[in-house]
């Protein structure tokens, strides 16, 4: 009697469901850590506005001093609010307001979508979960929980 050699089919498919078992845990924590590293560069954009907003009211005594040097429409705001709305889990919920004396910007976070962040000219900056249009809106130009 001759002995052949070689994994049963129960063997492989063994260890095709081992290996399903740990990509699909190494999947979760890899996107979850993705979603994090998001709204960490959101935050990052969020925190040049403020810089680029505290510059140009050191120039102009106002936050809004024309269209070229708006506190959210200034170039390098601008270009901060493309790279957060290109980040966050829902871009059209990004929020952007300023005049003369107060600004704000709101952003839709992907590490946990139901949250937003929100910073303004009075130095506020939180998480929560309040929609942008209610916590930074043309009226207010502040944040709000």
């Amino acid at each position: 009697m001759q002995r052949q050699k070689g994994f049963t089919i129960i063997e492989l498919i063994v260890v095709i469901a081992i290996i399903a078992v740990l990509a699909t845990i190494v999947m979760v924590n890899v996107v979850q850590y993705i979603g994090k590293s998001k709204d960490a560069a959101i935050k990052g954009n969020m925190q040049t506005i403020a810089s680029t907003a505290a510059g140009i009211f050191d120039t102009y005594k106002a936050y809004n001093n024309g269209a070229t040097t708006s506190a959210v429409t200034n170039p390098t705001a601008a270009n901060a609010i493309s790279q957060i709305n290109s980040l966050s889990s829902a871009p059209a919920n990004t929020s952007a307001h300023n005049n003369a004396s107060n600004w704000c910007v709101c952003a839709q976070l992907t590490g946990n979508s139901a949250n937003t962040f929100c910073i303004d000219s009075t130095g506020y900056k939180n998480e929560t979960v309040t929609a942008c249009g209610t916590r930074c809106n043309a009226t207010s130009q502040a944040c709000s929980n």
